[in-house]
């Protein structure tokens, strides 16, 4: 199925969708992270992109870097302060199609900040599943600025820079089932 062809209700897979992050530590590497606890869903008419919704909840406890004490950093009110603010979540404002690619932009809130964020991502296609789904598959990426959400936390490095980069580049991979609609 093409995707200006898509129509109807999805869900992402949460078994088979990775919403994660990645953030330069000390200046000289790459630290990678994920979020375990999420859902979404979007009403999508491919032949009319603007009349889709979307919307993603992500549960921000549900952090995993791979390393426990960093985990619990992030989950303190340095960053995402979960006691105060439990979910991040991105709704969807607008949607353009060029070829294989969808454009979402929607309003990202982190700690009960939103800004504007768009994620060009690339249709992987459709399938069904031995279950009988019609599944969806997409993947893409966008960077943005974690003091643009009030993530200032850091720590100066004597050889000059800081510990935890403001750039992020979150990253996408979803697969996401259509919704049988009941028959009334």
């Amino acid at each position: 199925m093409k995707l200006n062809e898509l129509k109807g209700t999805y869900v992402l897979d949460p078994t088979h969708t990775t919403l994660s992050f990645i953030a330069r530590h000390a200046m000289v590497t790459k630290v990678r992270g994920s979020f375990e606890e999420f859902e979404g869903k979007a009403v999508v008419d491919g032949a009319n992109p603007e009349a889709t919704k979307l919307e993603v909840k992500i549960k921000t406890a549900s952090v995993n870097t791979r390393n426990a004490d960093r985990d619990a950093h992030l989950r303190s009110a340095d960053f995402f302060d979960v006691e105060r603010f439990p979910y991040m979540t991105f709704v969807g404002t607008s949607t353009v199609i060029e070829g294989d690619v969808v454009k979402v932009t929607g309003d990202l809130t982190i700690r009960d900040v939103t800004n504007s964020v768009t994620f060009p991502l690339e249709y992987a296609g459709s399938a069904k599943d031995p279950f009988g789904n019609t599944r969806v598959g997409f993947e893409g990426s966008a960077q943005v600025l974690r003091s643009d959400f009030g993530l200032t936390w850091n720590a100066a490095l004597e050889t000059g820079g800081f510990l935890v980069s403001d750039k992020v580049t979150l990253e996408v991979e979803i697969s996401a089932i259509q919704q049988v609609e009941a028959v009334a």
